[in-house]
This record gives structure tokens, C-alpha cells and sequence, in this order.
């Protein structure tokens, strides 16, 4: 009875501790969720010191000419893996042929990162309305070596263009709409190590003149760095659902340690009471 007794509490704190590192392995995290679309920014930059900022979950909107080169700068934090996603609205008017569209994402360093998948390149038929061209990165990491090009937290570039065109038809009027999404990857993807400052333009700077009467150059550039920031603040490195895992398993250790000496230790000691007495 004394075993089945134990064996019923190690079932029921089993199934207890699996909902809770579920539940916060499923908490939303500090950054923006990638439900729903927020009314963004309605222009596009032109090159990367220009690129518009906007965050994951807004709709970015933009009306450019074919030929133009279209910028905006995204905050992805650790542990996260993002989706870019862009729609073209092709000019009524007719037009000479074909157009190729394209998405290009670099993160911080300014180094292009290749897409895990999506339709990163698509063509669009003389008479298509329309073009929708996406690129998802890899999980986010929040440490990585100097040789390698793994995605670090920070801002990422996004970059649209028509990339082949009929020469007459440059210049036509077009319709872009832009929408960055992040999903969380949970502690799968964690790794020990972080990086000092995430990778933004201008956040050294702005720590060195934090709390310093300057100029207004470095002000304007501590502004720019805030703005690229996840509304919840960069959590790189702070903490990962692996550590709910390692506590569980250890637990988990722990009671089946306990559960073999029960077992094991037999039913104490005999009894001194000679038999018959």
C-alpha cells in the first residue's frame, strides 16, 4: 500500500510539474506577438542609414516607383525566428512584359542571411495584379563565433526591389506593403554565451553618452537606438525554458532516487517477538 501510495504522488507531481514548464514555456515572452497587424509606418527608406523602423506584428505601407529600392529595419531578439513577408500592388496601366520581385534580409553587420524558406523571388505576369514575396530566417541566437554568420539579436534590414523589368516600364507606380511576424522557438534553441549589446546602430554610443550632458548628434542617434527595440526591451540571454526542463529532470531524479530506495530497503526491521508468543 505504502508503494502504491508513492507511486501515485510521483504520477501526480510528474503530471504537475509537465503543465507548469508547459505553461511558461508557453508564457508570451517580452517581445511583440505575431498575431494581428498594428497600423505602421507609411514610407520607406531608401537605403540602409534611412530604412524605416517597424515592429514584428506591424503593416508597414509604402508607395514607391518600379526601380526603387525599398528599406525598412526590424528588432528580432534571441530565441526568436522571423518571417518577412511583402506584397506589391502592379500599376493598372499596361505594362511592356514580366516583372521579378525580391526580398533580401541582412542582419546588423549588414551580412545578407539566407532564408530557411519562403518564396524569397517571384515573378509577376504582365497582367498580375499583385506579388508576394517572403523570407523566414533561422532561430535567432544570442551567442555565436566570429567565424560563423548564425543570426544574432539585433536590427534586421529588409531590402525590396524589382530585380528584372521590361526597360519601359520603370518608373510606373507601385504599392508596397510590408509585415514582419516573429515566433518564439522556445529553449530548443538556446545556447550558453550572449552578446554584450545587441547588434543596433547607435546603441554604443548611446550608452557612453547615457546620463551625459551632449550634444544633440548623440541624443538624436540614442532615440534612433531606442526605437529599434522590441516593446517588452532586449532579452538576450536573460533566461530560456530549458532551465524549466533541467529543474523538472532533476526532480524527476531526485524522486526516483527515493522511489528506488523504498523499494529497495525491504520492510524495516524483523520483528524481536518470537513466533507463537
Amino acid at each position: 500500500m505504502r508503494t502504491r501510495r508513492f507511486m501515485a504522488a510521483l504520477l501526480a507531481g510528474v503530471a504537475l510539474l509537465g503543465t507548469a514548464g508547459t505553461a511558461v514555456a508557453d508564457s508570451p515572452s517580452p517581445s511583440p506577438s505575431s498575431s494581428g497587424s498594428d497600423a505602421g509606418p507609411t514610407e520607406a527608406g531608401t537605403s540602409f542609414r534611412t530604412a524605416t523602423p517597424v515592429q514584428p506584428g506591424q503593416r508597414a505601407t509604402a508607395g514607391a516607383s518600379t526601380g526603387d529600392y525599398l528599406y525598412w529595419v526590424v528588432p528580432v531578439d534571441t530565441g526568436q525566428r522571423a518571417t518577412m513577408k511583402a506584397k506589391v500592388t502592379l500599376p493598372k496601366a499596361a505594362r511592356h512584359g514580366a516583372s521579378t520581385w525580391q526580398i533580401d534580409v541582412y542582419d546588423g553587420l549588414r551580412r545578407r542571411q539566407a532564408c530557411a524558406y519562403g518564396a524569397q523571388t517571384r515573378a509577376a505576369a504582365a497582367d498580375a495584379a499583385s506579388v508576394e514575396v517572403s523570407c523566414t530566417l533561422r532561430t535567432v541566437r544570442s551567442w555565436a563565433e566570429q567565424w560563423s554568420d548564425d543570426p544574432l539579436p539585433g536590427s534586421y534590414y529588409v531590402r525590396l526591389t524589382v530585380t528584372g523589368l521590361p526597360q519601359d516600364d520603370l518608373g510606373l507606380p507601385v504599392k508596397a506593403e510590408f509585415e514582419p511576424t516573429v515566433d518564439e522557438a522556445g529553449g530548443a534553441f538556446a545556447v550558453d554565451g550572449k552578446l554584450s549589446e545587441p547588434l543596433v546602430p547607435g546603441i554604443a554610443t548611446a550608452d557612453r553618452e547615457d546620463g551625459a550632458s551632449a550634444s544633440p548628434t548623440p541624443k538624436a542617434g540614442k532615440r534612433s537606438a531606442s526605437a529599434l527595440e522590441p516593446e517588452g526591451g532586449w532579452s538576450s540571454g536573460r533566461w530560456s525554458d530549458r532551465w524549466v526542463w533541467t529543474a523538472v529532470g532533476a526532480l524527476l531524479a531526485a524522486l526516483a532516487g527515493v522511489f528506488g530506495y523504498s523499494v529497495t530497503r525491504g520492510s524495516g526491521r524483523p520483528s524481536r517477538v518470537p513466533p507463537g508468543a
